[in-house]
């Protein structure tokens, strides 16, 4: 099996499929998906929660252990700000996930604090991942590390040079990729690619540009978030619908 790092250094991006449950593990392995990740936003509405550290390690950590036994190709896990309140129990964290076969986690500048997302201070974020991996040791090397950086999910105004102060210090630090989600200009995406070294991950959203052209611009890694699960549950109401109205299941079986 090819590594998961060697993945991000193909000719064409690694498409990367967003999992919630060992149903759409499958699905996506079926599909020919060279990897997997599990979408935190996609677990957590599964299981009744919002987006943002609600439900617990210990709930996040049993479906992840259920997907990973249920497939035999990479996966990876967004891993938010490290379900912890210190360096030491996120180091705890990674290490047992990679316990379980993990081959790699986001981690992001951001935190979620009464529902609304803000973003960390660069220096000490860079800080605080810089004793993480350190705390790692040997098993750093065992473990794909992909930071998610927040500037253009915010909307912030001076979104690309935050964007570009931010990758600069990840990629000192021996990041294994940089996650831009909210990125879609194509200006944009080949400023963040050509300013560093390592795989940029990029995540569907609708102007973001179709695969070919993001190969082009030098992308390495795509990701659709919870998009995918918000698609599946909305043509769920919509069946359900016309087999309340229709009063039939034939719906079911057009």
């Amino acid at each position: 099996m090819i590594s998961f790092k060697k993945l991000h250094q193909g000719k064409e991006p690694l498409l990367l499929g967003n999992v919630w449950n060992v149903q759409s593990a499958k699905a996506l392995e079926k599909s020919g998906y060279k990897a997997l990740a599990t979408s935190s936003s996609a677990v957590a509405l599964s299981l009744g929660y919002e987006d943002g550290e609600q439900m617990s390690f210990d709930e996040y950590f049993y479906i992840i252990k259920r997907i990973r036994e249920s497939v035999s190709i990479p996966l990876s896990v967004d891993l938010e700000s490290g379900y912890g309140h210190t360096n030491d129990i996120i180091t705890s964290n990674i290490l047992k996930l990679q316990k379980t076969g993990i081959v790699g986690i986001n981690l992001e500048d951001t935190y979620v604090a009464e529902g609304e997302r803000k973003l960390l201070d660069r220096n000490l974020f860079a800080d605080t991942m810089e004793d993480i991996f350190l705390r790692l040791k040997e098993k750093r090397s065992e473990v794909f590390i992909n930071i998610r950086t927040d500037p253009f999910l915010l909307g912030l105004e001076n979104a690309l040079e935050e964007t570009l102060k931010r990758v600069e210090l990840f990629e000192k630090l021996g990041a294994d990729g940089i996650f831009v989600p909210g990125m879609t200009a194509e200006n944009d995406i080949k400023t963040i690619v050509n300013a560093t070294a390592i795989p940029v991950n990029v995540m569907c959203l609708p102007d973001l540009p179709d695969f070919k052209t993001l190969q082009s611009l030098g992308v390495k890694r795509i990701t659709s978030g919870a998009f995918l699960n918000r698609h599946i549950y909305r043509e769920l109401e919509i069946i359900n619908k016309k087999i309340m109205d229709h009063k039939s299941f034939s719906a079911l079986f057009a």
